[in-house]
């Protein structure tokens, strides 16, 4: 995926509803969840990967690596998705590592970025067919956490888009030159 999609992506992320929103939202105390609904530590590096192959580094800014996606998608996942969706996540995770293993024979972390890649863009054009019959799919879960996670880190608020800590006055008729959002 390119940055630029990824940009064009955000406004809908930020701006629509997000998958385990109505829980979040709620302040409701979720059950609790069976150890296999749940992410653990040892996955974080997995989700760190597949985050860096959707929002890689550039020499313009720095990836999703850098803003620990995993340990953002971890938390979220864990604490405010429902079992439903916490499972359908978990398992796209374990799809993930079963067709990297079926198709290159190594574990997604492994791979070459251009494997990654690959894998990924067949995951992605599955879930945007099922975007069209209005099903989750994981990998739309993971595209939606990894962008929201990034954009509001501080390497994504401050280096990908406009930052500006202490904004000045309010001008609302200033012409656009091209330059990045404001974070």
């Amino acid at each position: 995926m390119e940055r630029r999609e990824a940009l064009k992506l955000t406004a809908t992320v930020l701006g629509g509803s997000i998958i385990g929103s109505q829980l979040f939202l709620s302040g409701c105390a979720a059950p609790p969840k069976k150890r296999s609904e749940l992410i653990v530590d040892t996955d974080v590096p997995l989700l760190d990967e597949i985050g860096e192959t959707i929002l890689p580094d550039t020499d313009i800014s720095p990836g999703a690596k850098a803003a620990h996606i995993g340990n953002f998608m971890q938390t979220m996942v864990n604490d405010c998705y429902d079992q439903e969706e916490a499972t359908l996540f978990i398992n796209g995770l374990e799809t993930i590592e079963e067709q990297s293993i079926e198709a290159y024979g190594h574990g997604f972390v492994d791979l070459s970025k251009e494997q990654r890649l690959e894998l990924l863009t067949k995951f992605d054009q599955e879930a945007q067919q099922h975007k069209l019959l209005e099903k989750p799919h994981f990998f739309g879960m993971m595209k939606e956490l990894t962008i929201w996670g990034y954009f509001t880190s501080k390497p994504g608020a401050t280096q990908a888009l406009r930052y500006n800590p202490v904004p000045g006055r309010y001008e609302g008729c200033i012409p656009y030159n091209g330059e990045k959002a404001w974070a």
